[in-house]
This record gives C-alpha cells, structure tokens and sequence, in this order.
C-alpha cells in the first residue's frame, strides 16, 4: 500500500494540471467569494493611488476618509467621494463664471452687432459653457452615471412636468430674440390683473420672463410664452415714432377756423411734439354740448411717457382759448314741465300756503 501510494503522489506531482479543480467549479467558487460594491466616483480611487504613491502619509489619511463609506445598493459612496465631488463642483462653477462673464466682456465690445444680438449670443454661450461645465465635472468625477439612473429618471419627470413652462419659456425667449420682434428698449402695451391697458418700456428679456417697467415704476413680470402666444402691441417694432390724440371740444357759437388754428398752435409748441409729421386738427363729432375735435400729433420718444405730453397741449391751449375768447362747453340742460292737472294742482297748493304779509299792529 505504501508504493502504491507513493507512485500516485509521483504522478500528481509530475502533472499537476490533473488535479486542478474544473472550469466550472473555478467560476462557482468566484461567484460565491464576496465582492466589494463599486465605487460610485471613479476619480477618488485616482486620487488615493496617486497620493499614495507620493506620500504614505497622505495616503493614508485619504484612506481613512474612504474607509467613511455609505453603501446605497449596488453603490458604495465615501466621505473622500463626497468631499472630492464637492471641490470639484466648486471649481468648475468657478470657473464657468469666470468663462461665462469673460465672453459677455467680449460679445459686448463688438461694434457690428446690435443689441438683440448682443442679448441672443450672450444667452447661448451660457447655455453652451454651463452644458459643458456639467459634463466636464462628470467626466473629471468618472461618475458611473448607471449609479445615478433612478435620480436621472426623477429629474426626467421633473423635467417632463414640472420644469415643463420653465424651458417653454427658456425656448420662447431665444425664439423672440432671434426673430427680433420684442427685444430690450421697446415700448410695448401691457395689461394688468383688472383688464387696465397701459404701456411699458422693456428692460430685460430674463430666460422665464420679460420685465416690462412702466411709467409709475410698476414691474411687470410677463412670461415668455405670453409674449408668443398673445397679441401685442409694439410702439417702437419698426419706428419710434408714434401718433398720439388729444380730444377737446369747443361751443357751438366759436369760430370753428380760430379754434382749429388754435389747437395746431397749442400743438406746436409742445417741446416734444414733432413738426414733421405735422400737428392736425380734425373734428370728429357734433356732440350734446360742444363740437368735438381731435388733434393729433407726432412723437419719437414714447418710452418717456405720452400723458405729460397730452397735458401740455391742452394748457396751451387752455390759456390760447382764453386770450381769443374760446367758450370750452359744459353740459347743460333746459327742463320743461308739461302742462297738466296734476301740475296745476300742486301750484295752486303751493300758492295757498303764501300768506300775505300783515302790517304791525304795534
């Protein structure tokens, strides 16, 4: 028993791939040895081999901190993965900003393009740097994205539901600037909350809202979208220039050539009313108490207001008409009673209470 036993022990030895264990049972006993979850950031095991290398010191403190781990899944997050994803994000805003401000420095300073393009190319350039500036710190972390696949997908319904206005209008702003009918420095019609219509210079088209400024210093906030989808009116689209009314009314027994003579006067002087278009007097009506006119006249300059300019010319003409002896008509009315038995009933009343007047007896 002894030599047999030596000869098998001589045969194992001489061929030791016969008593190797099967493929299959090498893949099974793999599959049962425990495995550690993968890193969720690629770039801090980078970063301890290179530390590592250069310091046993360092190292080893970048060791503890990754020993501070969180295990989520699959995916296994360390103090060193969070305090890396942190300075990198940091950084890379930073550095953003400072690309991001450096080329509206640059797009400001061209001379050959105007101020709506000036405001479209500064928007997509920090559409463009910020896009680049999340997939420059995704691929310097070496995020496992697949890691982030449930977070992704949230983001995605947000995205879907409730950022859905907010790129709307994102869109919408672009479009409106690229096709440059409402841009910074117009002055177009807004309306309040009641249905009140009153007008406003545009100051700023934001990436959700236009901000609009009236003459009161009230800011009105109106999406993008608004501005796409509803009707509005632009007084400075293709021209400045803008035509205003003033409505006056004169008596019947006036002189209808002073009166209009007059109101082209009070026109004209008017600072900012133009002599080109002209002033015009038109009249539009005969009314209950007066003849109505409308004069109309020329500005350029709608974003400094209309109603001071409107003020002005009737003082002018106010003090016009009184120097030439223009009635300016109130309403007035002529009352007559019928005759009939129950008027005549109530004035012979009123008679019979009058009691003549009795001398003093004194």
């Amino acid at each position: 028993m002894n030599i047999a036993a030596a000869a098998l022990q001589a045969i194992a030895a001489a061929n030791p791939a016969s008593t190797a264990p099967p493929p299959e049972a090498a893949a099974d006993a793999a599959r049962a040895a425990p495995t550690a979850p993968p890193e969720a950031v690629e770039a801090a095991d980078k970063l301890k081999e290179g530390v590592a290398a250069q310091s046993q010191t360092a190292g080893a403190f970048l060791e503890r901190l990754d020993g501070i781990a969180l295990e989520v899944g699959q995916t296994r997050v360390s103090l060193l993965d969070a305090l890396l994803v942190i300075i990198v994000i940091m950084l890379v805003i930073i550095i953003a900003m400072l690309i991001n401000r450096f080329g509206h420095r640059l797009i400001r300073s061209l001379d050959r393009l105007d101020d709506t393009q000036k405001l479209l190319s500064e928007k997509i350039l920090t559409i463009v740097v910020w896009a680049a500036a999340f997939f420059t710190g995704i691929d310097l972390l070496g995020i496992d994205l697949t890691a982030l696949a449930f977070f992704g997908g949230a983001f995605g319904l947000a995205i879907g539901f409730g950022l859905q206005k907010t790129f709307g209008n994102l869109i919408a702003g672009i479009i409106l600037l690229m096709d440059k009918s409402i841009k910074p420095g117009d002055v177009i019609a807004v309306a309040d909350m009641a249905g009140n219509e009153t007008f406003g210079q545009i100051r700023k088209i934001g990436i959700r809202a236009v901000s609009v400024t009236t003459r009161d210093q009230r800011e009105y906030l109106i999406p993008n979208e608004n501005l796409m989808i509803n009707q509005v009116e632009n007084w400075s689209y293709s021209s400045k220039k803008v035509r205003m009314q003033v409505h006056v009314g004169v008596s019947y027994n006036a002189d209808m050539n002073v009166a209009e003579a007059l109101m082209l006067k009070a026109a004209s002087q008017c600072s900012r009313v133009l002599d080109t278009p002209p002033p015009t007097a038109w009249m539009s009506e005969y009314g209950d108490s007066s003849v109505n006119f409308v004069i109309h006249c020329w500005i350029n300059d709608p974003e400094d207001g209309v109603g001071n300019v409107r003020s002005e010319v009737l003082k002018n003409l106010w003090w016009l008409f009184k120097e030439h002896g223009i009635e300016i008509p109130f309403p007035q009315r002529d009352i007559n009673l019928r005759d009939n038995a129950q008027i005549k009933a109530l004035i012979a009343a009123l008679e019979s209470r009058k009691q003549p007047d009795e001398p003093s007896t004194r």
